[in-house]
């Protein structure tokens, strides 16, 4: 269970992306098809299988299971990132779109066989979606979490953006806390019989596309903020001392957590 030191605000965690929409839409990275494989190996996964991907925000994660075949509802609180998901994943008519929330999804009782979860999983209440998931899930559904993790010293250029967030991020350091760790996992879970998987990942961005990328971030200051132009200076003298050929590279681990909930409950 996430330490009271380490929690986040839930009820804001819902509005936090309400201004950043499109640039998350634009520069934030998918997730690896290679989820899928793992998936149909460790779980049986096949596209007669309905998921709930909750926190689906933009639809990154719930447009790999669409691909698949398969029937995804998208269950999201925060209106601006629903829409866009609707928008983003309009050519697939086996998505369906749900104002919904982990703690309170709207779904049926044993609903689906799957459910999903990716960057959002930190904003949720452990508690509260422990239970909500057991009461939609059919008997022996799995639960995937699937979380791309940005490297933080693989490079100079990684190395000196993690310094730039601590520098100028509005919560950086508590947002960053609350990130899932392995322990999270294991409490929520119930048990430490579920599966773990690290996948490589990455991005390549020209100097826009970095400012869109640290835009996308809930802790980043937004224009208008007294530390918003500093940020964006700072940002453009670190891309050119990193950049070859007008490019830079962000790499990410993707983890993936897959298991079955212990109905008893989370481990305390």
């Amino acid at each position: 269970m996430i330490e009271a030191s380490r929690a986040v605000t839930f009820a804001d965690s819902k509005n936090r992306f309400s201004n950043r929409v499109a640039d998350y839409l634009r520069y934030r990275p998918r997730y690896p098809a290679e989820v899928l494989d793992l998936m149909r190996m460790q779980c049986l996964l096949s596209p007669k299988h309905a998921i709930a991907d909750i926190g689906s925000g933009t639809g990154f994660l719930a447009e790999l299971f669409l691909k698949n075949g398969n029937a995804v509802f998208g269950v999201e609180p925060n209106q601006e990132m629903r829409e866009a998901g609707e928008e983003y994943l309009a050519a697939y008519p086996r998505f369906t779109s749900i104002d919904g929330s982990a703690e309170a999804t709207t779904l049926g009782d044993s609903s689906v066989s799957f459910v999903t979860a990716g960057q959002a999983f930190h904003w949720f209440e452990p508690q509260a979606t422990h239970r909500e998931f057991l009461r939609i899930l059919r008997p022996h559904g799995w639960v995937a979490v699937v979380w791309n993790d940005r490297s933080t010293a693989e490079s100079g250029f990684a190395h000196a953006y993690e310094d730039l967030l601590q520098r100028f991020g509005t919560d950086y350091s508590r947002v960053k806390d609350s990130y899932p760790r392995q322990e999270d996992i294991l409490a929520f879970f119930g048990h430490d019989e579920f599966i773990t998987r690290e996948l490589p990942n990455h991005q390549i961005f020209d100097l826009e596309g970095l400012r869109g990328r640290l835009r996308s971030s809930s802790y980043a200051p937004a224009e208008g903020h007294p530390n918003f132009a500093p940020m964006i200076a700072n940002l453009d003298h670190l891309f050119s001392a990193h950049q070859h050929d007008d490019r830079v590279r962000m790499d990410f681990s993707t983890w993936i957590y897959l298991g079955q909930l212990n109905p008893g409950g989370q481990l305390s």
